[in-house]
């Protein structure tokens, strides 16, 4: 599963639209959590000031729907050595595409071990406090289970754990085991083409989904057009419907026309890779359409 952030214009006479310092202009930002196959299992809005490793977490926890997430894939937002570790302690695998991977450090294992490998001396950097982490592993396992079972907000739970608490026990003892989870993902990261490959495919189905927002969000000039939560939230709800019945109606189409043996074999390897429902150059949304129930869309039944 991958994850990503846009951010929308909103109105300003409220308490989530805030002045976005990265991107310019007030807004609010809209996280998605959306899947290889380009549907969207889970959506939130957030002001523009929130933890994304905060939003990452509660998307994967919360989706409420039969997936089963193994992998999540984000930008250099969406990660740190904390959100490392609890991916760890919750059982996902976070996988990162790293913007600065040339100033990235991997960390030993015990003291004393840097001769073992003589071709990374420039990368290497001190070994793993081991003995914090035993020292703390109750409470990194307390802080983990409260954010499984949502006994506390994940946005609470993480700013115990900012830079502002250098001296706290276990968040030292969660940056530790960030460390050492980051060095073991990055090990495989610079050495498998096929991990950076299937991570970079990830996060270009979410970002084309977020090329998508913009053409169906296209009224009032792609603003979120209300002061009311309760009406930003129905409006990113009503564009997450939007898009997976998009998804959905695309997917019934290719899955027609692929069904056909000549064009079938016109696939190649590089195509079936390019293959997605993000599609729309085929959709007017101007104009008036109206919604017959009792009629299906001409979409043959592919067996």
């Amino acid at each position: 599963m991958q994850r990503n952030s846009k951010k929308f214009g909103a109105w300003d006479q409220n308490l989530m639209t805030e002045w976005h310092i990265r991107y310019g202009g007030r807004g609010v930002m809209i996280y998605w959590h959306v899947e290889k196959n380009s549907v969207c299992i889970y959506s939130q809005i957030k002001t523009c000031s929130s933890s994304e490793v905060a939003a990452m977490i509660e998307g994967l926890l919360r989706h409420c729907t039969e997936m089963k997430v193994e992998k999540n894939f984000v930008d250099s937002h969406g990660q740190s050595e904390v959100a490392f570790a609890f991916c760890h302690l919750l059982g996902f695998q976070l996988m990162p595409r790293l913007k600065r991977i040339n100033v990235q450090k991997l960390y030993l294992p015990s003291n004393g071990s840097a001769s073992d490998y003589p071709n990374l001396q420039p990368v290497l950097t001190r070994s793993i406090n081991w003995d914090l982490i035993r020292q703390q592993y109750d409470q990194m396992i307390k802080y983990a289970t409260a954010l499984r079972l949502g006994m506390a907000e994940t946005d609470a739970i993480l700013k115990r754990f900012t830079r502002g608490n250098l001296l706290h026990p276990t968040y030292q003892a969660l940056c530790e085991l960030g460390k050492a989870v980051k060095t073991i993902f990055l090990s495989q990261y610079l050495h498998s083409l096929e991990l950076r490959r299937e991570i970079n495919d990830g996060l270009n189905v979410v970002e084309n989904w977020n090329s998508a927002n913009s053409f169906i969000f296209y009224g009032k000039g792609g603003e979120v057009a209300t002061n009311r939560l309760e009406d930003q939230e129905l409006a990113i709800l009503s564009l997450h419907l939007l898009q997976i019945s998009l998804v959905y109606i695309n997917t019934l189409m290719i899955q027609q026309v692929l069904s056909q043996p000549q064009w079938m074999k016109l696939m190649t390897k590089l195509d079936l890779r390019a293959l997605s429902p993000l599609i729309w150059l085929h959709i007017n949304p101007y104009g008036t359409f109206n919604l017959d129930m009792n009629e299906r869309l001409p979409i043959e039944s592919v067996a």
